[in-house]
């Protein structure tokens, strides 16, 4: 979500126009690349449980499929802006792309609170986004998945109103689904996982051992949950983590320098990943305003909340100890902010590559869900560990040998790609 006068996609496009002339792409292809090829724009009434009537603002973004079926999540968010799908469908395509899967970018949103929502509420918010669409998305064209808010439940509901609309049995439709009803293994794990796999071979290339290497973490949902929790079973120590708290609608730092227990801290998370302060203070966890996950005395820093949280108004405040940031969010670092770290030589991580391990682990679902053959979890993390080490290695390389800054080598590899690939199709 947009913050102030942050705008997403103004920054995914700065990211591409660097890249574009280091790659010395033709106007052409720029111009197409640059935006999204369709967009969604369209209102849901939905029946509210009091007998009332409530219009909400829904969205699909598909920004290039050139490469293969848009592919991305669907986000609940009551300040959901469409600058800021555009620029997730946009990162999705170089997501896609980086880890060399045939997929290409898609974004969806409804601006709305489902925490102020009934389950009931929900459901016909879900039911009446797909009627909507219906003819525009599907397994071949453009495949949906969970995001900030949304859940296997809700694509559940989802994935039944396409099929009451065209009359058949369509799994590979969206992903994220609950195992046994066309789910993958290993989803939920994905993102956290997938970050982590790029962390542990980034400190390979640091001369560090995981063992020996402490982080902070901004978010407690999905992807820092499953990243908080393999990062430590690899023996690292988290030492603080930044999550919203629903009842004071703001969020607050929960820090332990002798290292956070991350299963007591699953355990006191409500479904929204707010950590219950009564029961962290029993514990022995500090609470702390906001922004100190920022500043903890740390090796790594994992933003995996949401876009623009590393600003020029707060870079300086990350400690000299800090060594790498693994960006578990999209877009956690503004360009400014960017340009500085790149300046003072910091190894990042980026975005579209630290955390592709979900889009990833959505391409195995959607495979398995379109074969209607399922993997067992093991053979599914062996393969998502072996398509996001092979990933970084490749973008690793490509950053030496070209002496570029990480970002940059990961949007060479990706737009090359998708460049390569509208100028075969011949749309440029």
């Amino acid at each position: 979500m947009a913050n102030g006068s942050y705008n997403p996609y103004e920054n995914a496009q700065a990211q591409f126009d660097r890249v574009a002339n280091i790659l010395g792409l033709d106007d052409a292809t720029k111009s197409l690349l640059r935006q999204p090829m369709k967009e969604y724009h369209f209102t849901i009434p939905v029946k509210m449980d009091d007998g009332s009537t409530k219009v909400f603002n829904g969205y699909r973004i598909q920004h290039n499929d050139a490469r293969g079926p848009a592919k991305g999540g669907i986000r609940f968010h009551p300040q959901e802006t469409v600058d800021t799908i555009r620029a997730l469908s946009m990162w999705m395509t170089w997501k896609c792309a980086v880890v060399d899967i045939p997929l290409g970018g898609g974004k969806g949103g409804i601006i709305c609170d489902p925490r102020n929502l009934t389950e009931n509420e929900q459901e016909r918010l879900c039911r009446g986004w797909v009627r909507k669409l219906a003819k525009d998305v599907g397994p071949f064209s453009d495949v949906p998945a969970p995001d900030v808010m949304t859940n296997g439940k809700h694509m559940l509901w989802m994935l039944d109103e396409f099929e009451q609309i065209h009359g058949g049995r369509y799994p590979g439709f969206i992903t994220g689904k609950p195992v046994g009803m066309g789910g993958s293994l290993g989803r939920t794990e994905a993102t956290g996982y997938g970050l982590i796999y790029t962390v542990r071979e980034a400190l390979k290339n640091l001369g560090m051992k995981i063992e020996n290497t402490s982080a902070s973490i901004q978010g407690f949902g999905n992807v820092a949950q499953y990243a908080a929790k393999l990062y430590t079973e690899l023996g690292g120590t988290v030492v603080a983590v930044s999550c919203w708290d629903n009842t004071d609608k703001k969020a607050y730092t929960f820090a332990k320098k002798s290292g956070l227990d991350i299963a007591a801290l699953f355990s006191m998370t409500d479904s929204f990943g707010s950590i219950d302060k009564d029961k962290a203070r029993d514990m022995g966890i500090e609470i702390l305003p906001e922004g100190a996950w920022l500043e903890q005395e740390v090796d790594i820093l994992m933003p995996s909340a949401l876009e623009n949280q590393i600003t020029l108004e707060n870079v300086d405040k990350i400690s000299k100890q800090v060594l790498l940031i693994a960006e578990g969010a999209n877009g956690p670092i503004n360009t400014d902010a960017d340009e500085k770290l790149r300046k003072n030589g910091m190894f990042v991580i980026p975005d579209f590559l630290a955390n592709a391990g979900g889009v990833t682990c959505s391409y195995f679902e959607q495979v398995q869900s379109n074969m209607n053959y399922y993997w067992e979890k093991e053979e599914v993390l062996h393969k998502l560990d072996y398509q996001m080490t092979t990933s970084f290695k490749a973008v690793k390389e490509t950053a030496d040998k070209n002496k570029l800054y990480m970002r940059d080598a990961a949007y060479v590899i990706s737009i090359n790609r998708v460049a390569q690939a509208v100028k075969m199709r011949g749309w440029v």
